[in-house]
């Protein structure tokens, strides 16, 4: 990913974090994605009264993206509004390995801290659709 790229991915990851939706935990967070096409497409957190209904900003950044006719992700920043670079949880790694199993993956805290990394590295081994016919991958 180019320098430029970065900054504009954590750029709208940024753009979206103020309009979180997290009445109950107040831990904010924005995404984007950035498809094979290269446009970008950003979520926030979304949360819920009945928690099991609440949307992971990385999983709003996905539901944008396919919404758009992407079917390939080559990125996702992750911004939080305090503490550390916070990774996406097990259910967002999952569902952009959907789309992207080796992406690269930018974490950025509020005091701008960048942590990079790969999502084949947070998830190794990640169920795929090869399992579903029988095989391995």
């Amino acid at each position: 990913m180019t320098d430029e790229a970065l900054d504009r991915l954590v750029a709208a990851a940024r753009a979206a974090l103020p309009n979180a939706y997290a009445p109950y935990s107040g831990f904010h967070v924005g995404a984007a994605v950035l498809g094979a096409s290269g446009a970008i497409h950003a979520g926030c957190n979304v949360e819920n009264a009945s928690y099991p209904v609440s949307l992971c900003a990385e999983r709003g950044a996905i539901a944008a993206a396919v919404a758009a006719g992407e079917r390939a992700l080559s990125a996702v920043a992750v911004v939080t509004a305090q503490g550390d670079p916070c990774p996406p949880c097990g259910m967002c790694r999952q569902a952009l390995s959907e789309f992207g199993p080796d992406l690269d993956v930018v974490l950025v805290a509020a005091d701008g801290r960048i942590v990079r990394t790969r999502l084949s590295t947070l998830l190794p081994d990640a169920f795929g659709p090869g399992f579903l016919d029988g095989g391995s991958r």
